[in-house]
Order: structure tokens, then sequence, then C-alpha cells
């Protein structure tokens, strides 16, 4: 029995020091390293922008209707506003944000939204030296900008390899939120390659440091110390840091500096194509086995794609040699795309893959159009058809009120069945059906009747000016 609790308190003590040894290698990694080596290259950037203090005082004034007793009380109350003697004939209106230092003659990277339509700005450094600077250029579409002041012998900030990063790795972001000079807030990368609205060419970096106004244009660094992204974006509904943030690559940084910086302006690749996700329905619909790549739902006229062999209903699975795994992915790999270079493309089509080839363009200023509309009420028919909804033939007007193409048919009920469940809704515009074109109500009745039964069937809607596959099942009655 002596022997055994011998063993015993040797085996506890063996337990307790693996436990020491275990605690330890989970400890947080030391970041004072890092934040004493790269806060000297971190900047605060303050804007001035002059505004007329009436045209302050009109864009103040509540839209109330002038009829309002309300309306009268807010218009008494503005032009009643105390002005001090030494009150300017212009008011000025500051903004804070961050930014980082790229070269020791001085040139920085901030994001663009800090300092758009900016009279003047400032440039403070960590040593407390001021500088006013100039735009050397600016992308929106990245959110970057490019600054310069005038100094040489800056502290200058490493950049490492946003491709090679992986979810879950340390992260560390410095800058100036609320005007709290360089503050330093960690986390870790929560996604990559995450495609955010109206952003659909940049795969922002996801993060859960917490980053608030002030933080943007400031840098995110990995634990080596080398800069991975620009802080940008964050996800709230209060204003404030909400667990989510995000920061645009590094590496799409770099290309946007140095196009900058050579030439003036940013350009991107550009197909020409309005693409979706491939849901497990539709991927069902198209014979895959499993839900990838992007479905092209419309081509654009006078694109790349218009003048390459793309078709509308092709499942783009590789871009230039690299998988599209999911539709987020394409737009990223095209806009990093060199503008006037032939690429081969895979293609799903009708089961089968194929290799097509596309000439790349430059991405247009604009591409952005006006899809509102309307259609007027109509008599309710009763269906007659598998779908269970009611379609009319459009007239000339209707077409082109509704943006559609030459062919397709207009929706007007819905009643429950196969379309209703696929999310068809009043108002759509059915273009195709199983791949086949939708010429009119006679050959959607048509094609309706050659479907086959309990298997996932591609229709191709548009829904204000805007074209999405859906997938519907016929059941047997």
């Amino acid at each position: 029995m002596k022997s055994m609790k011998n063993y015993a308190v040797i085996f506890s003590i063996v337990l307790f020091a693996s436990g020491i040894q275990l605690v330890s290698a989970q400890a947080l990694p030391d970041f004072t390293p890092l934040i004493e080596k790269n806060l000297p290259g971190v900047v605060n950037i303050s804007t001035t922008l002059k505004r007329d203090v009436a045209s302050q005082q009109q864009n103040a004034m509540p839209q109330i209707p002038e009829d309002s007793p309300l309306y009268d009380f807010f218009k008494k109350y503005l032009e009643q506003m105390p002005e001090g003697e030494d009150t300017q004939p212009n008011d000025e209106r500051s903004s804070l944000g961050s930014g980082f230092i790229i070269s020791k003659d001085g040139y920085i990277i901030t994001n663009n939204h800090v300092v758009a339509d900016a009279d003047e700005i400032m440039v403070r450094l960590n040593d407390r030296r001021e500088f006013v600077a100039k735009v050397v250029g600016t992308d929106p579409r990245s959110d970057i900008a490019v600054l310069k002041i005038e100094a040489n012998d800056l502290p200058v900030l490493n950049f490492g390899d946003s491709a090679s990063l992986k979810v879950g790795e340390w992260v560390l972001a410095i800058g100036s939120p609320f005007g709290f000079d360089h503050s330093v807030t960690q986390g870790i990368i929560s996604a990559i390659g995450r495609a955010l609205p109206n952003d659909s060419y940049i795969p922002f970096i996801q993060t859960d440091v917490a980053i608030n106004p002030g933080n943007s244009g400031g840098p995110l660094f990995n634990l080596k110390g080398e800069v991975i992204g620009v802080n940008s974006q964050i996800y709230s509904r209060n204003g404030g840091y909400m667990g989510l943030s995000f920061a645009v690559p590094i590496n799409v940084v770099n290309d946007v500096y140095e196009q900058i910086r050579d030439k003036g302006a940013v350009s991107r690749g550009w197909l020409g194509v309005i693409i979706q996700d491939v849901t497990r329905d539709l991927a069902e619909s198209f014979n895959m086995d499993v839900p990838r790549g992007a479905l092209v739902a419309k081509v654009l006229p006078d694109s790349p794609a218009s003048k390459s062999e793309l078709e509308i209903g092709d499942i783009i699975i590789k871009f230039n040699n690299q998988d599209v795994g999911m539709s987020s992915e394409l737009p990223p790999i095209v806009g990093s795309t060199k503008v006037g270079t032939k690429i081969p493309v895979e293609v799903i089509r009708a089961g089968k893959n194929m290799t097509l080839s596309v000439t790349i363009d430059e991405l247009p200023e604009n591409l952005t159009a006006d899809n509102n509309s309307s259609s007027e009420d109509k008599v309710e028919e009763s269906p007659k058809n598998a779908l269970n909804i009611v379609v009319t033939d459009p007239d000339k007007d209707v077409r082109a009120q509704l943006q559609m193409e030459d062919y397709g048919v207009l929706v007007d009920s819905v009643k429950d069945g196969p379309a209703s469940k696929a999310g068809i809704r009043p108002g759509d515009v059915i273009l195709l059906i199983d791949n086949k074109k939708v010429a009119d109500t006679k050959s959607f009745d048509k094609l309706l009747k050659d479907l086959p039964k309990n298997k996932q069937i591609p229709i191709l809607i548009q829904r204000e000016g805007n074209p999405t596959f859906l997938a519907f099942r016929l059941e047997d009655e």
C-alpha cells in the first residue's frame, strides 16, 4: 500500500508539471516587441473640410412639410443659432483617421473615405511632428488612398503576404479610435476572402479585432510584425464595434499603391457577367455532384464575355487556372487580371466540363443602372400549368420599362405550388427554363409539358432588372 501511495504522488507531480507546460504553451503571445518596433510607422490623420454655414443650416433642416407646425419651430431654431464674434463666414468640419508610412521619403497609405473631399490633410507622427499631406491618388473601389508628406528618413512598415493568411491567426491593429492616438487592439482572423455588398472586387479579411471610428486606414499586423491589411470597415448597428471588422488585404493595397505611383490611376480587369452562387438545389438541377463555382445569370452587352463563348447558365469553376469555389471568389480574381490578356475559363455546361478563352478588358468607371420597375394591376387569371402561375406576353413598352430581353414572359400571379416554393414572385420575368429560352407564353407552356417529374429544374428569372437562377421541382400528382 505504501508503494502504491508513492506512485500516486509521483503521478500527481507529473500531471501537475505537464499542466504547467500546457498552460504555458497556450498563453497569449507577447505583443510588446511588435508594438515597440512598429508604433513609429503608424500616423494619425486629421482632415478639414470647409463648408458654407448657410449650406450647413439648410442641410441641417429636417425634411418636414411646410404646413406642419414643427416646420416653423425648426426654422426659427436654426435661424436663431448664436454666432460668436470670431465666427468665420465658413465653418470647418474635422474628421480623424489613421495611416502608416511605407517609404522613407514620405509615402503614406490610408483609407479613401478618411481623406475624401478634404481641403487640408494633417499627418501627425508618433514623435508629435506634424506635416501637411497631399493626395497622390485614390481608389474608391478598394477604399485606398496614397498620401505624400515632405520628409526623409521616416520609419517604414514592412508588408507581409495576405495570400498566405489562415483563419485563426493572431492579428493586431494600431490606430486612433475616437482620436486616441496609437491605440492597440488584438484578435484573430475570423474569415478570409469575405465579399461585402458593393465591394465585390475586394476579398476582405474579417477579424474580431476591436475597430472603431478613427481606426480607418490603420495597419493590421501579423505576429511577424508585417502589415497584412488596412483596417477599413466595421459591421455595426450603433456606429461602434460589434465584433466584426474588415481589412483590405495588403496584396490588394500594394497593387493599388504601385498603380497609383506609376500611372496615377488604378485599372481592373472586367469580364462582364452577372453571377450568383450555386445552391444545393441548383447543383442538382445542373447535374452537379456538389455545389461549386459561379453561375452566369447574365452576359452584359459589349463586354469581354459577350465577345467570347460564355453563355447564360454556364458555371465558372476555374478562371485563369484558379479554382472558383464560390461566386464571391471570381470578381477579385478577374479584377486582379491584367487588362488585355487572354485567359482560360473552365465552365460546366449541360453537365460537361469545357474550357473557353476570354480577353479581359478594363472595368468601366460606372456599371450601375436604375433598375426600378413597376407593373400595372391586371385582372387575375386562374393558373393552368404545372407551376401554378399566370404568365403573360409583355408588350414593347413593358419590356422597355422592365429592361427585358427580346424574350421572356411576365409573371402576373403565383399560387401555392412548385413556383412559390422556388421563390418566384409576381412581377418576375421568366427568361429560361431548363436552360432553354422562353420566347413567349406558348413556348412557356410547351417547355413545362416536356419537363421530367421529381427532379430539380433550373429557371432563370429577372427581378427588378437583376437576373437570378432558381430551381423548382415538379412532383407526381
